[in-house]
């Protein structure tokens, strides 16, 4: 079995990933701010603003998936935000490449995260691998990441990116949020609830970040997204019925939450009609090709 050496390891896809992969036979190792080698899963102090890596974790890896990012949506998009989203991106994937580079040990593949924010607003049309970046701040900041990815494959290392769906787990991310207005029995989705939501159920994901580690055939940009994407109202509607909830379903305008979040409402407000047609093509299965299987397994196993 092998090393597999994680940035971004206490996150939620982290977590799970770190958890699957150990179920199988894999030593993990974290990258974090702080040193924890005592831990369950030990952990090496890493810090791209810096400059700075433990050298050890780097040597002990066979492969490295960097999820390390700045939240997209925990504060305002200020300008020192916007910054920090794009530099904790870009910095971490140049900082793992150099220390490659210095300690001349490459891992055997680098898999890093990226996002379908990539894509921008395309209304109902599907979008693939090959369609162009579109336009605003979460298009812009994905380009730059894909960009520093990019770096890492130029220097000979077998590399993915992964752009990644609205991922649905209990355990964090939008649905937990989405589930706690339930609790007062009343459901929200956003503006006309018309925008597609590319969702992807969490173990769906980690299964392909593993194969993209097994598989020497998959490099490049593969989209993380389920075959069958849903509206926002339909995935609000989709968990009232799981949940065997009578709670009423009601929008929070557009205007809102314009007003409330500014230019940060593109996170719940664009539409994007993801494919996956790329990743299955590859020869992976989705076990939860479809909401109303994804939500009951989530509920049921708490996941």
């Amino acid at each position: 079995m092998s090393t597999v050496l994680i940035a971004g390891g206490s996150g939620l896809i982290g977590r799970r990933l770190s958890q699957l992969l150990l179920e199988q036979g894999h030593e993990v190792l974290h990258l974090s701010r702080q040193s924890r080698p005592d831990a369950a899963i030990p952990t090496y102090r890493w810090a791209p603003g810096e400059g700075y890596i433990d050298d050890d974790a780097v040597l002990r890896a066979d492969y490295v998936i960097n999820l390390a990012g700045a939240g997209i949506a925990d504060k305002p998009w200020t300008k020192a935000r916007k910054r920090l989203i794009i530099d904790s991106r870009v910095e971490g994937a140049r900082l793992l490449l150099s220390a490659f580079g210095r300690l001349q040990h490459f891992p055997k593949a680098y898999i890093s995260s990226a996002a379908i924010g990539y894509y921008g607003e395309r209304g109902s049309q599907w979008v693939d691998e090959r369609s162009a970046p579109g336009a605003g701040f979460l298009a812009e900041s994905c380009v730059a990441w894909e960009d520093a990815i990019g770096e890492v494959a130029r220097a000979g290392v077998r590399t993915v990116g992964i752009r990644i769906g609205i991922v649905l787990s209990t355990q964090g991310g939008a649905m937990e949020k989405m589930l706690l207005p339930f609790q007062f029995r009343l459901g929200t989705y956003f503006g006309d609830g018309r925008q597609w939501y590319s969702w992807i159920h969490i173990d769906d994901l980690c299964g392909i970040f593993i194969r993209a580690m097994e598989d020497d055939s998959i490099q490049g940009f593969y989209n993380g997204v389920a075959p069958n994407p849903v509206s926002n109202k339909a995935l609000a509607e989709g968990l009232r019925e799981a949940l065997g909830n009578r709670a009423a379903i009601a929008p929070v305008p557009a205007f809102a939450l314009r007003l409330a979040m500014g230019e940060m409402a593109d996170v719940v407000l664009l539409s994007t009609r993801v494919s996956s047609k790329k990743i299955e093509n590859a020869g992976f299965d989705f076990s939860f090709p479809n909401l109303k299987e994804a939500l009951a397994d989530l509920l049921q196993r708490r996941v």
